[in-house]
């Protein structure tokens, strides 16, 4: 589609009636762009304090359930623009499809929008996508890019919503160094980045996507403009060569770069992909250290080579950048125990990275594993587990795979649902050590503060007590973030030596 006929589509909705699905961050973003095109919004939510925050700017809104009830209204819309969390199977999308009504996702619009210069001229977009890495790796790429001097944000999945990122007149950025997800990516077809990268593709969302396939094509759609970056030593994403849509498609590697890629030589990153062989940065000036700093290092590397961003920015931005919360982030040690926060490794994938960073773990997991499986991760790190402690709505499947792989290791399951509540889905084979904790009713935090002592009492001095859930957080926490503030207080209260009763 050209820019013209998307302008056109913008112009059309001049007048019309637009619905908004999810009254959250996103949807809030669209309230404003959508009003500067003339059209009248309405924003449905189960939410109710996210629909009165909408009606405070200007929305007039809708209940969710009443809309999908009475699904004859929406004919009434000229367009659905959706927030990433709504699967394309849920009733209102599907009763939106049945209505012939055009279904956006937020991430389409503010392409749409920025194509059609609503803002200005348009932005040159760095998309970065994957299972793992991906706001690590944008934060890198913001770092690299304020390094070359680039007018630039970093916005999309990592916080800052695109819309925003595009009606930000002062400063302007030029450059967005923009996070999707699997989810946003679905919704947006039309994006086409001056360069994609695709980190890694492990099991995850595969619920949301109904299955490896549509999420792989989904984070697929980050390599359909100009530059398509893909992370060759993981087995999927590597693979996906034959998928890319881009004009140009190259790779990274922690080994040595054959041409085409990025990669290590000794100690230094080399670019062997936009320069005969170009040194980009020191491998001990990479934070955070290790296999998967270094890969997401190389990756923000490529992005910004392919806009012709010079080496000496590249190292200058990599020696700059530090690592966000909650990933593996060390809080605290007690007793000769280090505990790490991990948090954000939200599948099994995650996970592995984290876990095999440490010689000897006690291990806090568990959540909403989202379709993933965790056999393969158990049975990898089974040998560098001194203990596990899980909670969480999956936390009996974690187990199942423990019993499994490593029957051994000591493990505790705390238990938060009321008696009404409770699951027949025991361990089908319960390990040696096992022990479940009751904890009827309890919140998130009282249950991470549970969770900490156990932990703590399986660990040793020398042993690391990581919480790396692989597993999402919405079970029990408004976040990961959330999840992770709670581990640290824990901790906090075991140094003080507190009991949180």
């Amino acid at each position: 589609m050209t820019d013209e006929l998307r302008r056109q589509d913008l112009d059309r909705l001049r007048g019309a009636r637009v619905l908004v699905a999810g009254g959250g961050m996103s949807g809030r973003a669209t309230l404003a762009p959508l009003s500067d095109l003339g059209a009248t919004v309405t924003v449905t939510d189960r939410d109710p304090q996210a629909l009165a925050r909408c009606r405070e700017l200007g929305a007039d809104t809708v209940d969710l359930d009443d809309l999908v009830a009475d699904a004859s209204s929406l004919h009434e819309y000229a367009l659905v623009v959706t927030s990433p969390g709504f699967a394309p199977d849920a009733p209102l999308l599907s009763h939106a499809a049945g209505a012939a009504v055009p279904i956006w996702g937020d991430i389409e619009l503010s392409w749409r929008i920025d194509r059609a210069e609503i803002y200005g001229p348009p932005r040159r977009w760095l998309v970065v996508t994957g299972t793992n890495g991906k706001t690590t790796t944008t934060t890198m790429l913001q770092s690299i890019l304020e390094a070359a001097g680039l007018a630039s944000v970093a916005c999309g999945n990592i916080g800052l919503p695109v819309l925003d990122a595009l009606r930000r007149a002062d400063p302007r950025a030029d450059v967005l160094a923009v996070e999707l997800s699997s989810f946003q990516l679905h919704w947006a077809p039309s994006v086409r980045p001056e360069a994609g990268v695709i980190l890694n593709i492990a099991e995850d969302h595969l619920d949301w996507h109904g299955g490896m396939a549509g999420y792989i094509d989904a984070k697929a759609r980050a390599l359909s403009g100009t530059v398509g970056v893909l992370g060759l030593d993981d087995p999927i994403a590597g693979g996906l060569r034959d998928r890319s849509r881009a004009v140009v498609t190259v790779g990274f590697t922690l080994g040595y770069p054959q041409p085409g890629e990025l990669g290590i030589s000794g100690d230094v990153l080399v670019d062997r992909a936009f320069a005969d062989s170009a040194v980009l940065a020191s491998v001990v000036d990479v934070t955070p250290a290790g296999p998967a700093g270094l890969s997401d290092a190389l990756a923000a590397a490529a992005l910004a080579r392919a806009i012709d961003v010079p080496a000496s920015a590249v190292h200058d931005g990599l020696r700059r950048h530090r690592v966000g919360p909650h990933r593996a982030a060390p809080v605290g040690t007690v007793g000769g125990v280090e505990y790490v926060d991990d948090s954000k490794a939200t599948n099994p994938h995650a996970a592995r990275t984290s876990l095999l960073a440490h010689d000897r773990v006690v291990w806090v997991a568990g959540g909403l594993l989202k379709g993933a499986h965790v056999d393969d991760l158990v049975a990898e790190v089974a040998p560098r587990l001194a203990g596990v402690v899980l909670l969480g709505r999956d936390a009996d499947r974690i187990a199942d795979a423990l019993a499994r792989h490593a029957p051994e290791v000591p493990m505790v399951l705390l238990d938060t649902r009321d008696d009404g509540q409770m699951s027949t889905s025991e361990p089908r084979t319960a390990p040696a050590a096992a022990r479940r904790v009751a904890l009827p009713g309890a919140d998130g935090p009282a249950a991470m503060r549970v969770a900490v002592r156990e932990a703590a009492s399986l660990a040793t001095a020398g042993d690391t007590v990581l919480l790396a859930p692989a597993a999402a957080s919405l079970d029990m926490f408004a976040d990961y973030a959330q999840r992770g503030r709670a581990f640290a207080a824990a901790v906090e209260e075991l140094r003080g030596g507190g009991t949180g009763q």
